[in-house]
Parts: structure tokens; C-alpha cells; sequence
């Protein structure tokens, strides 16, 4: 994911001439997704006039971060679903069956990226498929790169912020209910949200 790369906005950027930013080069390689330090999460408008938020409890994923040409970096995560969270059980049982995710046929959401852009600053654009289902349609995430650095212990980390939104009804989660006062009780656009953390292998 060229995303990770920080520019110096000062000077020219590698992809308009090819040259690099040495910081860039030195966040070559390959890296893995810390889950303890990380949140996928959602958004979904509840009854019109609120927000519900969730987040996934277990998933995985790697990065491999091309310093010299961004746009060839690459991106993997699987998500287990049932560890689907929104602070209800209720309702994470409800999303959790047959009117939503039915885990028991589709235990795992995945994401594989196809490309990345560099938008210039810290902004960048990663774009990849995105299944659920067994439904898999494409899926454009906006990032902002927060920094590389060595924690105490030794990792070489790299952290982003990503958000995208996405119409449930296009992987095939149509169930709803209506309002009397007119309107539904679940949103069709989610509002999906990133912040991870991932170390470079060694």
C-alpha cells in the first residue's frame, strides 16, 4: 500500500518523477496488522435519527509496503465475523444470523487490494475487492498515513487512518423493517472506519 509513504511536500513526489524520498524507501517491506492495536469499525444509521457503531473483535491481515514504487504495495485482511461488537448482544446475535451475515455459511469478510494512489501529503486512496457473502464487488478506502516509528520494544510500525462507506444492499444485506412515521429502522450506506497499526516483519 503506497499509502504508508509520508512525502516531503517540500520536494517533488516519486510519482510525478520518479524520484523517492529516502523515508519512503526505508518503509520497504513486509508487514502485519497488530489487532491490539488496531479497530475496524461501522457506522450505521439507526431509526433515522441515530447512529449505531460496531467494530470487529478478531481479524488479520498483512501489508507490503513498496517504498520505491507506492502504487505496487499491497494490502490483505480477513475479519472473522463472529466477533462482530456493538455493545448489544441482542442485536450482534441478530446480525450475526440469517437475516444478515449468516456466519455459519460465510464465517469470514475479506479484503484484497487491486491498486493504490498517492493523492498527495499524507493523503492516499487504496482500492480492492471486498467480499461478503460470497459477494464480492469493489471497494475504495481514503487514507491518511500517521506515522512510522520504532516502539520500545523493537517494532518498526507504520499507522494509518482509512474510512470509506459502502451500500449494504450491494453484497445482498437487504433486511429491514419500516417506520410507521415513515423511513426504515437500518441504513442502506455504512460508514466503515480504520485505524491500524501494523509492525514490519523481520
Amino acid at each position: 500500500m503506497g499509502i504508508f509513504g509520508r512525502k516531503n511536500t517540500t520536494e517533488t513526489t516519486a510519482t510525478t518523477v520518479g524520484a523517492v524520498n529516502p523515508d519512503l524507501a526505508a518503509l520497504t517491506g513486509d508487514y502485519t496488522i497488530d489487532p491490539s492495536h488496531s479497530t475496524i469499525g461501522f457506522v450505521a444509521r439507526h431509526a433515522m435519527v441515530t447512529n449505531v457503531k460496531g467494530h470487529f473483535n478478531d481479524f488479520a491481515g498483512s501489508l507490503h509496503l513498496d517504498g520505491t514504487d507506492p502504487a505496487s504495495s499491497t494490502a490483505t485482511i480477513d475479519i472473522k465475523m463472529d466477533s462482530i461488537d456493538t455493545g448489544s448482544a441482542d442485536r450482534d446475535g441478530h446480525l450475526k444470523g440469517s437475516d444478515f451475515f449468516k456466519i455459519e455459511e460465510f464465517p469470514t469478510m475479506t479484503f484484497r487490494s487491486t491498486g493504490a494512489e498517492a493523492l498527495g501529503g499524507d493523503d492516499y486512496r487504496i482500492t480492492g475487492d471486498l467480499s461478503i457473502l460470497g459477494v464480492t464487488k469493489s471497494l475504495t478506502i481514503d487514507l491518511e498515513f500517521n506515522g512510522a516509528a520504532k516502539d520500545p520494544f523493537g517494532n518498526e510500525r507504520v499507522g494509518f487512518e482509512g474510512k470509506a462507506e459502502i451500500l449494504r444492499s450491494e453484497w445482498g444485506l437487504t433486511w429491514n423493517a419500516a417506520l410507521e412515521t415513515g423511513g426504515v429502522l437500518v441504513s442502506d450506506k455504512i460508514k466503515l472506519n480504520f485505524d491500524i497499526s501494523a509492525i514490519k516483519n523481520a
